[in-house]
């Protein structure tokens, strides 16, 4: 029987310096680390406190993907770490193109998906089958990457809260609960002082691991709705064990360490 493909995606993300350039010219001449205190500063004081930029502010320094089809189980982020932010976009949108996935995300409706619209708007990013809802596809019509409600995207955390911002979760927790590792010393606010000390490859396997995360979640909420028998779903946390394993990188032994022999152990 054909798997489906499905595609567990997560941004990491900095300040787009270049366009708040643009958008304060009177912050203009000022260095790359000071321009963004300006800037969080500003958005202090414009929420009572919370720094944390409008999503149309931010440019994708990395996107995870964890890809499962019939050939298995592999992990990833797109491009390489001196690749433009344009390509890294568009190589994600080919994907969608190629294989129609599942996409699943937690918080992608409220975060990733419009930072993606954002950011493949301004550098003209062509995303025919993500943005196709039933005129050229009439199976799109009714389930499409766009609509909130329908199955072809699945936010997690959205789905879970059903809906409600104020039941949310976090990922590394719900993750940690479940008995997978969760996140590994590294988190989203840490991102742009890692960027400004030249650590890419460490943000690049944080992203890693929470796509991991991700689909980990996926599978365990497919084996509550009943669409994964038990045997299935244990078939498929082998699967990734074995794939992480077989895949280099010592923050994938880290993750399985963290991991642990058993998920289930906590039921």
């Amino acid at each position: 029987m054909r798997v489906t493909p499905v595609l567990a995606f997560d941004l990491e993300t900095i300040p787009d310096i270049a366009g708040l350039r643009r958008l304060r010219p009177q912050w203009a001449a000022l260095g790359d680390r000071d321009l963004a205190a300006q800037v969080f500063a500003e958005r202090r004081e414009h929420t009572g406190g919370n720094d944390f930029l409008p999503l149309h502010q931010h440019r994708i320094v990395a996107i995870g993907c964890a890809f499962r089809d019939d050939s298995g189980f592999r992990v990833r982020c797109l491009g390489n770490p001196g690749d433009g932010e344009a390509k890294v976009v568009q190589d994600f949108f080919r994907l969608l193109d190629r294989y129609t996935p599942q996409l699943v995300s937690w918080n992608g409706a409220g975060f990733d998906l419009p930072v993606l619209h954002y950011r493949a708007l301004v550098h003209g990013v062509v995303a025919a089958r993500y943005w196709e809802t039933g005129d050229e596809d009439r199976e799109f019509r009714y389930n499409n990457y766009l609509s909130r409600y329908n199955a072809r995207h699945t936010d997690l955390m959205d789905v879970l809260a059903m809906y409600q911002g104020r039941a949310a979760a976090p990922l590394d927790e719900l993750a940690r609960l479940c008995g997978f590792a969760g996140k590994l010393g590294m988190a989203g606010d840490k991102v742009w002082d890692a960027y400004c000390d030249g650590q890419i490859e460490l943000i690049r396997n944080y992203c890693e691991t929470d796509v991991v995360n991700t689909f980990l979640l996926y599978c365990r909420f497919q084996k509550m709705r009943g669409l994964l028998s038990a045997a299935a779903y244990a078939a498929e946390m082998e699967l990734v064990r074995r794939s992480l394993q077989q895949t280099a990188g010592s923050h994938w032994r880290e993750f399985l360490a963290a991991w642990g022999p058993d998920d289930d152990a906590l039921e």
